[in-house]
């Protein structure tokens, strides 16, 4: 039992090390081009253009770093792919606010700090990503079999205690099953000598990025009332980001309202009863994509939009492939009944006919319904009972993990989704 104690927790390389990663960012992306330009001209040391130019690339750095590690915990991220578009986020940010407050900053000490943030993160992914994956001991008993599908991680099925594993990152257990003393106390050494200990369904979720609970009482959801704070300032940068949208692209927004009206009959606009935050029901607005008084079959039908479904216009296929159709919606978060992140909300007949087929369906409207959400950008559009089940696991993820770090995630995703059309209908 000690010799697995002492061999199990092992130690991962230096490149994964969090101070080794950080320091080594700044002074590749910060000091160095700081280091350059004093080099070709020394006086440059005391004047404010450097230090603000450092100071900013500082903030930018650190929270583009916070946010690249956040963002590659949660399941399904290739975390490389979203480092270029983290960094250029922070930056961005950063650098422009510098500019709307008319500080005095290099141009090109920021772009090459930028440059060379991108470079040294990347290239740490591509050497780590050579390095052994990430190791998992799995204790036998209770309901861990469902590891046996999941991927990205290597599992090591021991039989004993005495089972010694080589630079294990830590043990999954089925922390509610009757395990036995001798595995008890083997959970307890790993957990005393530092090595993280997981209940299959944490891991579960993490792999999956979806949540499966079997009664509402149950505690895997932590609080069932999300971060409150978070929600208000979730909502005044929604109400924001919505009126600078209304504002700078209503010619644009004119201008796909003039080719609705030209490609077919009917209002502009689609107006439809959705079911929304807290159960209450609002009206929702989109883009018309489909031609008008083109409907058969009862309520639910309607509300149904099948895969190349021959109601949808020229111009609406274009509109629903990139999610232009969306787009007034803003109208609806200005009126705070949505949110440009949330579980995305159903027509009233469907979300009765739901409710009366799912179990904990209401919950979802814990939070405010979304133009994009969790479920959309992983699993696509979707109608059938199963597939509504499934989205429904996503959205309690969501509700979960409910951050601004997942709300990042979302909204690069959906930029990714805007442009492939992944999921539409």
């Amino acid at each position: 039992m000690n010799v697995a104690t002492s061999t199990i927790v092992g130690s991962r390389h230096f490149l994964f090390r969090i101070r080794f990663q950080l320091v080594g960012g700044l002074t590749f992306a910060i000091i160095a081009p700081a280091i350059i330009r004093i080099g070709f001209n020394p006086e440059v040391v005391y004047s404010t253009n450097l230090q603000v130019t450092v100071a900013a690339a500082v903030i930018a750095h650190l929270t583009g770093f916070l946010a690249y590690r956040r963002i590659g915990n949660f399941p399904g991220v290739a975390a490389a792919s979203y480092i270029l578009p983290t960094f250029a986020l922070t930056y961005g940010v950063v650098f422009l606010t510098i500019f709307f407050f008319r500080f005095e900053y290099s141009r090109f000490q920021a772009a090459a700090s930028f440059t060379q943030s991108t470079l040294w993160y990347f290239g740490l992914s591509l050497m780590t990503r050579r390095l052994d994956p990430y190791r998992l001991v799995v204790v036998p008993g209770g309901d861990v079999d469902r590891l046996r599908a999941l991927q990205g991680v290597h599992w090591f099925w021991i039989k004993s205690p005495a089972t010694i594993i080589e630079k294990a990152n830590g043990v999954v257990a089925d922390l509610r099953a009757n395990l036995g003393d001798e595995w008890e106390r083997y959970i307890a050494d790993r957990a005393l000598s530092g090595t993280p200990v997981y209940h299959v369904k944490q891991i579960s979720e993490s792999l999956t990025g979806r949540v499966e609970i079997e009664h509402l009482s149950e505690n895997t959801l932590g609080s069932l009332n999300p971060n409150q704070a978070y929600l208000k300032i979730k909502q005044a940068a929604d109400w924001i980001s919505a009126l600078v949208l209304v504002v700078i692209f209503s010619p644009i927004l004119a201008l796909i309202a003039l080719l609705i009206r030209l490609d077919s009959k009917g209002p502009v606009l689609f107006c439809q009863q959705r079911m929304g935050y807290r159960g209450k029901i609002y009206t929702v607005y989109k883009f018309r994509s489909m031609r008008a008084g083109s409907d058969a079959g009862g309520e639910k039908d309607k509300a149904i939009t099948q895969r190349d479904d021959s109601r949808i216009t020229r111009v609406g296929r274009v509109l629903r492939k990139y999610r232009i159709d969306e787009l007034p919606q803003a109208i609806n978060i200005l009126r705070g009944e949505m949110s440009w992140i949330g579980p995305r909300p159903e027509a009233v007949v469907l979300s009765k006919w739901y409710e009366a087929e799912l179990p904990f369906y209401r919950y979802r409207h814990i939070v405010r319904p979304g133009v994009s959400g969790w479920a959309q950008v992983n699993q696509g559009h979707v109608a059938a009972v199963d597939d509504v089940m499934e989205k429904l696991h996503y959205d309690f993820y969501y509700i979960k993990n409910f951050s601004p770090w997942l709300d990042v995630l979302i909204v690069l995703r959906t930029i990714k989704t805007m442009i492939t059309g992944f999921g539409s209908r």
